[in-house]
């Protein structure tokens, strides 16, 4: 039986489309009130992993649970308990922004009118605008509105910042920020845009070429990873140094003129200590930030 506070489980989920591998294997789960940041870069199946929690794809291998339900055999149930926002809303063209909110409420019997009133008055919105006549950032605005007036226990976003202005982002990650401490619910935020993911997750899955490269709270993720830099000296060389400290957990190692610079995940004071054990001199050593850790690891799984 399924825990109660977990909103989403994901079990051994594998898809390929032709020869290519979409996702390969992807276990997880996402309790209420977690905010879950989903980064990668394009291709890494961040939209496809979505599709399926939105019951679009049918699960090749293994299984997608969500509110205890299969979304592809209980669209119904799963869709009225989620508010999803892509990063290209489709949104009918001919209608005026007042038309739309109110076709839309017509499918959520717990859509909140006075909730809706407020969130286009906090996004200036004008209602009586076609949406033909809006900007990008104000689709992703009406979008946003939609995703969130039935006030649903999940709030699932797919890019959603993409390609906009600051202000709209801004406004994008209050939502999410808001809908957590306020109301406690659920998000899961898609995105490539790491220090937005950063400032607002607490849980995190890398994704690379359809694999987990990590998942873990944002708080470990940010604590355990590590960038020292020693000095060379005549008994080190790259092949040398990943073959020592591999075990320490070093996952990425390049030279830099006279210099090593290694990135590790684990714990600091046992990584020095293998260093300095081996007589190697430190030279610096700081916390990596959310892309430094992105950027490191993908290369290192590029071999580059």
């Amino acid at each position: 039986m399924q825990n109660v506070n977990i909103i989403l489980q994901i079990k051994n989920l594998s898809r390929t489309f032709g020869e290519q591998i979409a996702l390969n294997n992807i276990s997880l789960d996402v309790k209420k009130g977690q905010v879950f940041g989903i980064v990668g870069e394009n291709g890494a199946g961040k939209t496809t992993l979505i599709k399926h929690l939105l019951g679009q794809y049918i699960a090749q291998q293994g299984s997608v649970r969500l509110f205890g339900l299969d979304p592809v055999e209980s669209p119904e149930k799963v869709l009225a308990k989620i508010g999803y926002l892509s990063e290209e809303p489709e949104l009918p063209a001919w209608m005026t922004v007042k038309e739309l909110i109110n076709y839309t409420s017509a499918f959520y019997p717990n859509w909140d009118h006075q909730y809706a009133s407020e969130l286009t008055d906090i996004f200036a919105l004008q209602i009586n605008k076609r949406i033909s006549e809006l900007s990008k950032g104000q689709k992703a605005r009406v979008g946003l509105v939609l995703a969130q007036a039935h006030r649903p226990e999940l709030l699932l976003l797919d890019e959603p910042s993409s390609g906009l202005d600051p202000n709209v982002r801004r406004d994008i990650l209050s939502a999410i920020i808001k809908t957590v401490s306020d109301e406690g619910k659920t998000v899961i935020f898609s995105s490539h845009l790491l220090e937005e993911v950063e400032r607002v997750s607490d849980h995190l899955m890398m994704l690379d070429s359809g694999e987990i490269m990590l998942l873990d709270s944002m708080e470990n993720v940010l604590s355990s990873h590590h960038r020292l830099v020693i000095k060379e000296n005549d008994n080190s060389d790259l092949k040398q140094l990943k073959e020592q400290f591999l075990s320490f957990g070093l996952f990425n190692c390049v030279k830099n003129s006279n210099e090593f610079v290694l990135d590790f995940s684990g714990d600091q004071k046992t990584i020095e200590k293998s260093i300095t054990d081996s007589s190697l001199e430190i030279v610096s050593h700081r916390k990596l930030s959310l892309n430094d850790i992105f950027v490191s690891r993908s290369q290192a799984n590029k071999g580059v």
